[in-house]
């Protein structure tokens, strides 16, 4: 994708929550940094060719909540910049002072495994006749 269109993208994506699109050059790297108050600041390098996004943030205090978003990048295929920045977000809620929220589909798994089993599902153990 064009480096023009992911800036857009990026723009468009800052709309909807506290980041503000702070730099994009595309001339030594293809970089995007971004910030958000109480000094929340971290930078995507965009993929040229066949490489991934990185996310990477110089703050000391940033840094160890882009695990996540790290981890997700380099997981089995191909992200959208819109993806790479929704996992940004929801790592650093923390430190925005908003609530942590759960990933849809472990919470639908969790939910799943809670409570008794169905009248479908046989009780484990010794049955008494």
């Amino acid at each position: 994708m064009e480096f023009k269109h992911l800036v857009e993208a990026a723009e468009k994506w800052c709309s909807g929550n506290p980041f503000d699109l702070i730099f994009a050059e595309e001339d030594d790297e293809r970089r995007m940094d971004f910030y958000a108050e109480p000094g929340v600041s971290f930078y995507v390098l965009c993929p040229g060719g066949t490489d991934s996004f990185h996310v990477w943030s110089e703050s000391e205090d940033c840094l160890p909540f882009l695990q996540l978003a790290q981890d997700y990048i380099s997981s089995c295929g191909k992200k959208t910049l819109q993806e790479v920045l929704e996992k940004v977000f929801m790592s650093f809620r923390p430190l925005l002072g908003l609530p942590d929220i759960e990933d849809d589909s472990f919470e639908h798994y969790h939910t799943d495994m809670e409570g008794e089993p169905g009248p479908d599902h046989q009780q484990m153990g010794v049955s008494q006749q």
